[in-house]
């Protein structure tokens, strides 16, 4: 028989009722562990439920009308530490409002990120085409190292004081990787120089004639990857081979105190090449920055 207080118990056809729960529901969350009946009867089996039972399955009706999942709401319910269902609904309804925020900043995220894609897009597939040019004999002075490819600015800057008026052209990057690489990246930062000069710390030699596959990208530097895969089509569909190390030239970007504005960037690729029969196994340079 039910407890002595059994003026508080419900049958389950009465809990339903109360409820809104069918008796197939009140079954189902009792085998999940869910809302465990508060007497059962060992001769009849029947489900009996209390009164302080009501709140909890009120709780748990409205979560299910809001799609929250079965394991959520029995950890909400599992919370020992604070056994009031209305504080737990209050934790939980705080709980949820910082992950809407967090959702929200990524939406933000995404939105800013599908715009710039579409424009890097555009542009890839826009003005610039790949082209085919000698490179000629150029004296350079650079800075090899490795590191994050950001940290040229530094080798970049040592080289403005250090040279001045003997710089001749614009500031680039010789790739010396066959693939993106993202804290130890090789590489050099260079400037074409008019005469030899002895720098600590500086190499200073001639870069040999060649040919080279061209294209300029204008935009970001983190949406490079578009131009290469442009220029690497290319080279793949005539038959050349890419010879490392490949080049970036610098021809418009940020200035010592004024950024710009990055879509306005424009980057040219050199990709030396040679006729693939004739070339060596060679790696693919860096695709991403």
């Amino acid at each position: 028989m039910p407890p002595a207080n059994e003026d508080r118990m419900f049958s389950i056809g009465e809990f339903s009722r109360i409820t809104g729960l069918t008796v197939k529901t009140l079954r189902f969350y009792h085998e999940q562990g869910l809302l465990v009946p508060s007497f059962i009867d060992p001769q009849t089996g029947y489900r009996h439920y209390g009164a302080a039972q009501l709140e909890t399955a009120r709780a748990i009706a409205y979560l299910r009308s809001l799609e929250f999942p079965l394991a959520d709401i029995k950890s909400i319910l599992s919370d020992q530490a604070d056994p009031d269902i209305l504080k737990l609904l209050e934790k939980q309804k705080t709980a949820l409002s910082q992950r809407i925020r967090t959702f929200q900043k990524a939406v933000r995220s995404l939105d800013q990120f599908i715009s710039e894609e579409r424009q890097a897009q555009t542009m890839a597939q826009g003005d610039f085409q790949v082209q085919e040019k000698p490179l000629e004999a150029m004296l350079i002075a650079g800075i090899r190292m490795k590191g994050r490819y950001s940290d040229c600015g530094k080798a970049f800057a040592k080289l403005g004081r250090s040279l001045g008026r003997h710089i001749s052209g614009k500031p680039f990057l010789l790739h010396y990787d066959g693939e993106y690489r993202e804290d130890d990246a090789d590489f050099e930062a260079c400037m074409p120089i008019r005469k030899q000069v002895n720098v600590e710390g500086v190499s200073v030699r001639t870069l040999p004639a060649g040919r080279c596959l061209s294209l300029l990208h204008r935009g970001p530097y983190d949406q490079l990857g578009h131009s290469y895969a442009k220029i690497l089509s290319h080279a793949k569909s005539m038959g050349l081979q890419v010879i490392i190390p490949t080049r970036e030239v610098y021809v418009k970007g940020p200035g010592m105190i004024f950024k710009g504005n990055p879509k306005n960037y424009l980057t040219e690729i050199q990709l030396p090449v040679e006729v693939a029969e004739m070339a060596s196994a060679a790696p693919l340079p860096a695709q991403t920055r």
